[in-house]
C-alpha cells in the first residue's frame, strides 16, 4: 500500500521506482565502500587518495538521499537496508586488511565503473516516463564519472 498517490501511470511508476530503487542500492553500497578503503588505505599516496575517498562517500550520501527522497515523493518505499545492499549492488567485494593505495585507487575505479554503468542505463529508462527522475540521475552520474576520470588519472 502507498501513502503517496503518484502523478505517474502504474507502468511508469514500476520502470521508475525500478530505476530509483537500483541507484539507491549502488550509492549506498558505493559510500559504504569508499570509506572501507579510506580507513584502510595505506602507501605513499596515502594522503591524497584518502581525501579522494572521502569526496566520494560525501557524494554517493548526497545523492543517495536525493533519489531516495525522489522515490518516496513519487509513492515508492525506498530501500536502503543492508541485506538489500548486500543482494542488490553491482559492486564487487572490497578485500579485507590494509590495502595499497595502488589497490585502492583500482578498487574505487572498478566500483565507480559499475555504477556508472547501470546508472546509465537508468537514464535512458526513466527519459520518457519521467524526466525529472532521469535529470536526477543525469546529474548524479555526471558527479561520479568526475571522481572516475579523477581515480584514473591517480592510476595513469
Amino acid at each position: 500500500m502507498s501513502v503517496v498517490k503518484s502523478p505517474l501511470s502504474e507502468t511508469d511508476l514500476k520502470t521508475v521506482g525500478k530505476a530509483l530503487q537500483g541507484a539507491l542500492v549502488d550509492l549506498v553500497d558505493l559510500a559504504l565502500v569508499a570509506k572501507q578503503v579510506h580507513w584502510n588505505v595505506v602507501g605513499p599516496r596515502f594522503r591524497s587518495v584518502h581525501l579522494q575517498l572521502d569526496e566520494v562517500v560525501d557524494v554517493a550520501r548526497l545523492h543517495s538521499d536525493t533519489v531516495a527522497e525522489r522515490a518516496s515523493a513519487l509513492g515508492v518505499n525506498p530501500d536502503g537496508r543492508s541485506a538489500t545492499v548486500a543482494s542488490s549492488s553491482a559492486i564487487g567485494p572490497v578485500p579485507e586488511g590494509w590495502i595499497k593505495d595502488g589497490d585502492a585507487v583500482r578498487i574505487l575505479v572498478a566500483a565507480l565503473g559499475a555504477v556508472i554503468t547501470r546508472m546509465r542505463e537508468r537514464i535512458d529508462a526513466t527519459g520518457d516516463p519521467d524526466p525529472i527522475s532521469q535529470d536526477i540521475l543525469i546529474g548524479l552520474t555526471g558527479d561520479l564519472e568526475k571522481h572516475h576520470w579523477m581515480f584514473q588519472a591517480e592510476s595513469a
